[in-house]
């Protein structure tokens, strides 16, 4: 399935840097806190222990990929879900910063074929999800999708939205958590910077941090998340 660029789309890949080690002994009271879970018909994880901002110890537990008996190695890329939102949000301060938008800018004004519901949502609403838009995957289950199946894309998404006739609530005067609102956002990133959203978050936020191995699956036939390439 290819999720839309504001959601559940970022990958990462961890712990790819070692100056130092974590001593024998300690080495095996970590790894016997994870020996439940270091089996080939086990889920696990990728862990990483840091001392002075330095990663001394790095391993990987169990399988990333049951059905093809992939483990999980320090090297190996997650699908790290809604925790791509905060990067989505940092590219709009970005572009504020910038001038080339403002938070308080009408969603419109970048997204014009929504509907008018007849209130201003600004992209400030949709950061803290006090927008009042209908959730996409409600929305698209309704419409016969399949959330785990089916392959879902940005225009599928907007196919939704459009046909909306109200909000659930009044922009700002409720939260409710919104993945509809993200996706808005990731796509005013693209049209506003003329980059699709992985090339800007690439060039802006994961190179110059040295995040080589992160990145917005923008496309469901790059390199899947078995792979531990990564970019």
């Amino acid at each position: 399935m290819y999720l839309p660029q504001a959601t559940l789309a970022l990958l990462f890949a961890p712990l790819l840097a070692q100056s130092q080690a974590l001593s024998p002994g300690n080495v095996a009271q970590v790894d016997k806190v994870f020996a439940q879970w270091n089996k080939p018909e086990s889920p696990g994880c990728a862990l990483g222990v840091y001392q002075d901002g330095q990663v001394i110890y790095k391993h990987g537990y169990g399988m990333a990929n049951l059905n093809d008996d992939v483990p999980i190695t320090p090297a190996t890329v997650f699908h790290v879900a809604s925790m791509s939102k905060q990067f989505t949000a940092a590219s709009i301060l970005l572009l504020a910063q910038q001038g080339k938008l403002s938070l308080d800018d009408d969603i419109h004004k970048y997204i014009p074929e929504l509907p008018d519901f007849h209130e201003t949502i600004t992209l400030r609403h949709l950061m803290h999800h006090t927008s009042g838009m209908r959730d996409q995957w409600a929305l698209l289950e309704l419409a016969g999708w399949r959330y785990s199946q089916d392959l879902i894309t940005d225009d599928d998404v907007m196919s939704v939205l459009v046909h909306q006739k109200e909000l659930n609530f009044k922009p700002g005067e409720q939260f409710l958590y919104s993945n509809t609102g993200f996706t808005l956002l990731a796509i005013t990133v693209s049209r506003v910077s003329g980059m699709s959203f992985r090339e800007f978050t690439t060039k802006n936020i994961f190179a110059p941090l040295g995040m080589t191995h992160t990145h917005f699956r923008d496309d469901h036939r790059s390199a899947s998340l078995r792979d531990s390439r990564g970019l």
